[in-house]
This record gives structure tokens, C-alpha cells and sequence, in this order.
């Protein structure tokens, strides 16, 4: 059974309300044999409150969540001092890998990812430590977050603040991106992911990160881009997850 990648927002839940017949469809794919993994640009919470608001929904996810705060930590060293302007999702995972958090001062890199309190003081210590040398590293470049009520700016608005204040070209960890790719892979293994279901509502985004890891997009109207399907050819269209686990279960 190959597994089904899944993007949160837009797919699973729309600002953790689910979207009717996802926590349904997420079984059934799991009953059948599939692994279902959610692979999530939203680096602004902890993975543990992540999978506490799946589970509160119905949905067990202990070790299935994986974000681009997660990604974006892979791109630095132990030991390297990185200041964060970010959410707590971001500073738990450099931590995990051995960073040095800092919220001010000379910084090796400087990770940018959603949170609510970016404001202009946020923004010229960023930007004052990545003119110091300082790597600018973005967990996602995606311009919107989606919420039931409408699009609302996204860590790539965000990033896109510093980078011109810096004058700086980010690296950039989550989907689409090969960091985000390589911690599918590691997760589920590399032969796996290769023939996965990526399942999302941004063919700019999800879409292209199945073509990254060269497996199939089965795309859903559910979320922040209905009917921008026309830039890519899915495999699967579907208006919903249920609608693409009926697919998958019917052995499309």
C-alpha cells in the first residue's frame, strides 16, 4: 500500500475545523492499509499541539506529522547559533536539533516562519542579522494562510519582508522544496514516497512537491484555491479528501 501525504490546511481542516468527511476518509485509507502522513507548511505551532488538535478530531497522528519548521531545522548545524523569527514550532525543533536559539544579536542563520506578533521590531533584528552575515533561511514562501473566514498573510509574506529589507535571497525549507522532500523520505522511506499520493489545495505548492518527490497530486477544491487545478494536470481532482479516498480505494 503506497502511502497518502496529506497537506492540513484547506485539506484536513480549515483553522483546525475539519472539513466534513475528512476524519472519515483519513480512516478508511488507514483501515485499507494505507499510511497516512500530513505534511504541513505550518511551522508556527509545536508538533505535539499538532497532533493533539488532530487527535481532538479524531484523528491519531503521534509521529505522523511532519512540518517545515522540522525542514528548516535540517538546514542548520548543532551547535550553530540561529535566531528565530518564528513560532514555537520553529524554536522547538532547532532546538531538537541542537541549535542554539537566540532572539537577538550575531546569528549563523536566521529562520523566518509564521507567528502572529512579526512586527517591526521583529523584522530589524532579522534583518539586522542576516546583513551581519547571517543565512535567511524560510520555512515557507506561501503568500496566504488559509481560514474559514478567507486567505490571511502567510510565512512567505513574512519572509518576503525580510528578504527585501536584506536585500537577501532565502533558502526555503517546506513544499515544494528538496528539505521538505528529504523528510518525507526519511520518514517513510524513499522507494515509498516515490509512488505516494500528495494530496493538497495549492497546485503551486502541493503540486509541485509531488513533483519533487515524483509521485502523484491528487488535488482538492476544499481549501484556499478552488478551481486553480488548470496551472497542473492531477492525477486525482477531487472536491475533497473523500472524494480522493474513494479514489485511492477503488485502486486509482
Amino acid at each position: 500500500m503506497h502511502p497518502v501525504l496529506c497537506d492540513l490546511d484547506g485539506v484536513v481542516w480549515l483553522a483546525h475545523e475539519p472539513i466534513p468527511g475528512s476524519v472519515e476518509a483519513i480512516a478508511r485509507l488507514r483501515a485499507a492499509g494505507h499510511r497516512v502522513v500530513f505534511v504541513t507548511n505550518n511551522s508556527s505551532a509545536r508538533v505535539e499541539a499538532q497532533e493533539a488538535a488532530l487527535a481532538a478530531i479524531g484523528v491519531p497522528a503521534r509521529g505522523d506529522v511532519l512540518t517545515s519548521a522540522m525542514a528548516a531545522a535540517q538546514l542548520v548545524e548543532p551547535g550553530e547559533r540561529v535566531l528565530a523569527c518564528a513560532g514555537d514550532g520553529v524554536v522547538q525543533a532547532l532546538a531538537a536539533r541542537g541549535a542554539v536559539v537566540v532572539s537577538e544579536g550575531p546569528a549563523d542563520a536566521v529562520v523566518v516562519g509564521w507567528h502572529r506578533n512579526f512586527d517591526y521590531a521583529g523584522l530589524t533584528r532579522a534583518t539586522t542579522a542576516v546583513l551581519g552575515g547571517a543565512r535567511l533561511i524560510g520555512t515557507n514562501d506561501d503568500a496566504t494562510y488559509p481560514t474559514p473566514d478567507g486567505p490571511i498573510p502567510g510565512g512567505g509574506a513574512l519572509l518576503a519582508a525580510v528578504a527585501t529589507a536584506s536585500g537577501t535571497s532565502p533558502t526555503i525549507a517546506g513544499k515544494p522544496h528538496e528539505p521538505m522532500a528529504e523528510l518525507v523520505r526519511s520518514t517513510v522511506g524513499y522507494a515509498a514516497a516515490s509512488v505516494a499520493v500528495m494530496v493538497g489545495d495549492r497546485p503551486s505548492t502541493d503540486g509541485r512537491f509531488a513533483l519533487t518527490l515524483g509521485c502523484r497530486y491528487a488535488h482538492v477544491r476544499s481549501g484556499v484555491t478552488p478551481g486553480a487545478a488548470a496551472e497542473m494536470e492531477p492525477a486525482i481532482d477531487a472536491a475533497d479528501l473523500a472524494g480522493v479516498a474513494a479514489v485511492v480505494l477503488a485502486g486509482g
